[in-house]
């Protein structure tokens, strides 16, 4: 029932997968006691609360959009059960800003295969992305997406390969601009932001652990199983799913250099890999087999959220 209720794009999923995730949200911040502590907590809350909801929608809209899924709603669902796994992202505030500045790129990055004014959309993808990285040091990993990119769509042609700079000078601009305006003092630790740090010692208690072993298992076999099915993917797609493979691999590569290590840093890899969870869905031919997986996937990310509260 699960997987033919979201083989199709209806209204009512995303009912559903909006009901499941404000309960998620409000008893997450509930347990750690922030929903009324203070006026400007509330409104933190508020901005973490929309800020993942744009998620939500960035991530229906690249899949959809882009023809990355059939007209189905697995993705979103994917993305909800993988955020259900860290709940702890719905206190970081940052990190989801950062990955909302990723996804936005991702979104313009992955629209280039259209060909049309490819040096905005170069132009918008690298401006997100430097802007995440004010967030996020390490986001600034995904401006080599940016390169790929060019690489796959519009190489040839020399005058994109500067685009990414004049974003970073802009971001550049504006950062000076506004910490003058608000503080009148610019001030940017380069030393602080740009802590390596490959100590995985940050992850802690059994909880912690569970979840993280459940997202390698998942990420292993959606990963793996869309390198398989890259071949049968149609032509003029291949190239996207490329983007979306490295968006993956970047992504983890942006866990490996962060400093503080914990698992609300995978962040990043949520979207890529509900993508190809959904592809994942929509090749399997056994219903039975796909019902009892997503049940199974839905009861083990519910399960695991319930016991980090």
């Amino acid at each position: 029932m699960l997987a033919s209720l979201f083989s199709k794009t209806r209204p009512f999923n995303y009912i559903i997968t909006g009901i499941f995730f404000c309960i998620a949200f409000f008893l997450y911040q509930l347990a750690l006691g922030n929903v009324f502590s203070s006026l400007s907590g509330m409104g933190q809350n508020a901005l973490v609360f929309l800020v993942l909801v744009a998620s939500f929608l960035l991530v229906n809209f690249i899949s959809l959009r882009n023809a990355l899924t059939k007209k189905d709603n697995y993705a979103v669902l994917l993305y909800l059960l993988l955020v259900l796994l860290f709940p702890a992202i719905f206190v970081k505030t940052k990190l989801i800003v950062a990955n909302l500045f990723i996804l936005l790129a991702l979104r313009r990055l992955v629209s280039l295969k259209t060909l049309n004014a490819p040096k905005e959309k170069i132009f918008d993808a690298s401006f997100w992305i430097f802007l995440a990285t004010l967030f996020h040091f390490w986001s600034i990993i995904f401006i080599l997406l940016v390169f790929i990119s060019i690489v796959l769509h519009t190489g040839k042609d020399y005058k994109n390969w500067l685009i990414p700079f004049v974003s970073c000078f802009c971001v550049w601009v504006l950062y000076v601009f506004f910490s003058l305006f608000f503080s009148g003092k610019y001030e940017l630790n380069f030393q602080e932001m740009m802590q390596l740090d490959f100590n995985f010692s940050g992850v802690k208690t059994t909880m912690e652990r569970m979840s993280l072993g459940v997202y390698v298992s998942i990420s292993f076999l959606f990963f793996v199983s869309q390198i398989i099915d890259y071949q049968n993917k149609p032509l003029n797609m291949q190239t996207s799913f490329k983007q979306i493979y490295f968006a993956f691999l970047l992504s983890i590569v942006v866990y490996v250099l962060s400093a503080h290590k914990t698992n609300d840093l995978l962040v990043f890899s949520f979207a890529p890999l509900a993508i190809l969870g959904a592809n994942m869905f929509e090749k399997m031919e056994r219903y039975v087999l796909k019902e009892i997986s997503l049940y199974l996937l839905v009861l083990i990310s519910v399960v695991i959220f319930v016991l980090q509260l």
